[in-house]
């Protein structure tokens, strides 16, 4: 935690949902349940669940207190056991954590951890993809160059773009939305040895009183759930990156076809003039801290024997750092496209630049039926290249010229060069992400 950069980098909801204390009150839910759970199967007096139960839900625990003391035993969840023992009291304290291994408190945890961070997480994602859904409704219509390898390239819609960005969010939404989480209790070995015959039964109060789903057997080295938990987080942060790429690359000076207005957001330290993306920018800061999080998780997966030695251990920082970034980068988002301005005028204005060289490919087409498509790609090519020099309209150019004048008309090759009479199936396929879009919403 940093309070300096925090502010920026781990900002939203997100962030607090997986802090220490929301860690803490996700290992004393766990507990609770644990103890309720076996007075449900019969294993342990009910007065004693309750009372286990009352301490991990009405008394105070220090979480950095805990933290210290784990360092003895390697994890945060024995000396937790310690301090709600001592607290209980009397012979329902024999019963505190009964028939559990340390790994069994912590993996539950943070399953229930990832249930609570992702609501306020997708409730963000929906919200941007709400936004984009505007945009693409607004603007579908709205000619703009379309541009590969950061060039301009054959001109598209800004509806058709922002489509584009509704499609990625609401994938990364859906996918979100369905996590495979699972309680986790299986005792020393995964066996449930200690509590006998009930094991079983125990397994089945104790994902029910979570309200986490029942895996078929404990998951203490299959870590699948992990690994695909961390690649729809950094699949989330990837599409948030390259939306806020965008944004930024259109908001240059240059291009100044959008621009984020908010007051008292954008300014410079020395620059008074500058309009700085910022919320764009927060946005890709911590989207690409992503996926180096995702890698170690994955690196983490090999788990040996019935408990692992480290590979275990090393998934709690990034685990819960990578919901830190993938929340803050979807919040910014939010930030970035509630604050978006468009502006159409200047994306034409960018498209015309060239003179319409952007849509000589469609002289070609419409020549080559006359005089075959490697001359007509020749004689246009010649033509673009001069107006590109700035000799001369590339429309008068293309008109004088001996073979393309004889068979297209000045008007023609106007009409042809009109990038909003090119626009393909684009305004289709913005029409098709809105319909899937609202398809989803109802």
């Amino acid at each position: 935690m940093s309070e300096l950069f925090d502010p920026i980098l781990a900002a939203g909801a997100v962030r607090d949902a997986v802090g220490d204390a929301a860690w803490l009150r996700a290992l004393l839910d766990a507990e609770a349940a644990l103890a309720l759970a076996e007075a449900d199967a019969g294993v342990i007096p009910r007065e004693h669940a309750e009372r286990i139960a009352r301490v991990c839900r009405e008394e105070s625990f220090d979480a950095a207190e805990i933290g210290a003391k784990s360092v003895g035993v390697g994890n945060p969840a024995a000396p937790l056991v310690r301090e709600i023992t001592a607290r209980t009291g009397g012979e329902a304290a024999r019963y505190v954590h009964f028939g559990a291994t340390s790994q069994d408190i912590v993996d539950t945890a943070a399953m229930l951890l990832a249930r609570r961070a992702l609501e306020p997480l997708t409730e963000d994602l929906d919200a941007c993809a709400a936004h984009a859904a505007e945009l693409a409704r607004t603007h579908a219509s709205t000619v703009q160059a379309g541009r590969t390898l950061l060039q301009q390239a054959l001109p598209v819609t800004f509806g058709f773009t922002a489509a584009g960005w509704l499609s990625g969010l609401d994938a990364a939404a859906a996918r979100l939305r369905s996590p495979r989480l699972a309680a986790q209790l299986g005792g020393a070995t995964g066996t449930l040895a200690s509590l006998g015959e009930q094991g079983p039964a125990v397994l089945t109060a104790f994902s029910k009183r979570l309200g986490l789903p029942e895996p078929d057997l404990p998951w203490h080295t299959e870590r699948s759930r992990i690994a695909e938990l961390a690649g729809a987080l950094g699949e989330t942060s990837g599409i948030v990156d390259g939306v806020s790429g965008t944004i930024v690359l259109l908001a240059q000076t240059e291009v100044a076809e959008v621009h984020e207005e908010a007051e008292g957001a954008g300014g410079s330290s020395t620059m008074p003039h500058k309009r700085n993306p910022v919320a764009a920018v927060a946005a890709r800061a911590a989207a690409r801290q992503a996926p180096g999080l995702v890698a170690t998780l994955l690196a983490s997966m090999a788990h040996e024997h019935q408990r692992a030695a480290a590979a275990w251990h090393a998934e709690w920082r990034p685990f819960t750092e990578l919901f830190r970034c993938t929340g803050s980068a979807v919040h910014w988002l939010r930030a970035s496209l509630e604050r978006l301005v468009v502006d159409p005028d200047r994306m034409r204005v960018n498209l015309d630049a060239t003179g319409g060289a952007l849509l000589s490919e469609r002289v070609t087409t419409a020549l080559a039926p006359d005089v075959g498509r490697l001359a007509a790609h020749d004689a246009v090519a010649a033509c673009t290249r001069r107006a590109l020099t700035g000799e001369a309209d590339l429309a008068e150019l293309l008109a004088d010229d001996p073979l393309v004048g004889k068979h297209l008309g000045l008007e023609q090759i106007r009409e042809l060069l009109d990038p909003a009479r090119y626009l393909g199936s684009a305004m289709v396929f913005v029409e098709r992400a809105l319909t899937a879009y609202e398809k989803k919403e109802t």
